[in-house]
């Protein structure tokens, strides 16, 4: 009975499984013959509209010949007026190119002689600049030599008025000092002749103690 069930259940599986393919083979296959089904469709519809596009590009083609036909002479007359038109505007337009480049070589000589000018004027304000500038610089080193100068000589007038000062000053204190030393020497003769006449009374004193002495032995 096992071994049976064993059988069994696979060819189950088995028959299961072959019935989905078929199934969903069936679907694809239908799946695949609505999808060209839509397709033809779409491409019929396709050819028509092409179709009718072609018949009205006919019949405007036929429409545009008819009108061409019909036109040549006017489209000639046309073209003939144009063309003098596009030579009379050809004949403006090299005139106004020579007006033109005339115009510009005048415009570029008046600025090429208006730059010439510039640099001119630039040149001598710079010539005349130099030139004022080195009187400018002598006059003021004249200038700054004279007050150099005259503050050279207020320094000199200054400084002799010190030193003249000073060496009167000096002179006093000089003569000053001499009468202090006139006067020392003065007061020192007068001590050492007070001494000596000291000394001597003394020396006389003593001698005449000494005789007395003498005389009474």
């Amino acid at each position: 009975n096992f071994t049976n069930c064993i059988t069994v259940i696979p060819l189950t599986f088995q028959t299961n499984v072959l019935t989905e393919l078929k199934k969903w083979k069936l679907s694809l296959i239908e799946h695949h013959k609505l999808q060209m089904r839509q397709e033809k469709e779409k491409h019929t519809a396709h050819v028509r509209r092409l179709s009718n596009e072609m018949e009205n590009l006919k019949e405007l083609l036929h429409t545009y010949e008819v009108c061409i036909g019909r036109k040549d002479e006017v489209v000639i007359a046309n073209l003939t007026q144009a063309l003098e038109r596009q030579k009379e505007r050809t004949e403006l337009m090299r005139k106004f190119t020579l007006w033109r480049i005339q115009h510009v070589n005048a415009k570029q000589e008046e600025y090429q002689n208006r730059i010439a000018d510039r640099q001119f004027r630039t040149a001598l304000m710079k010539k005349v600049w130099a030139a004022w500038r080195s009187l400018s610089e002598e006059k003021w080193k004249e200038k700054v030599a004279k007050a150099c100068q005259l503050r050279a000589e207020d320094v000199c007038v200054q400084l002799t008025n010190d030193y003249e000062a000073k060496i009167a000053e000096l002179t006093a204190a000089l003569e000053q000092t001499k009468a202090e030393m006139l006067q020392l020497h003065s007061e020192r003769e007068q001590y050492e002749d007070t001494m000596k006449k000291a000394f001597m009374r003394g020396v006389c004193a003593l001698n005449l103690e000494t005789m007395t002495m003498f005389q009474g032995k």
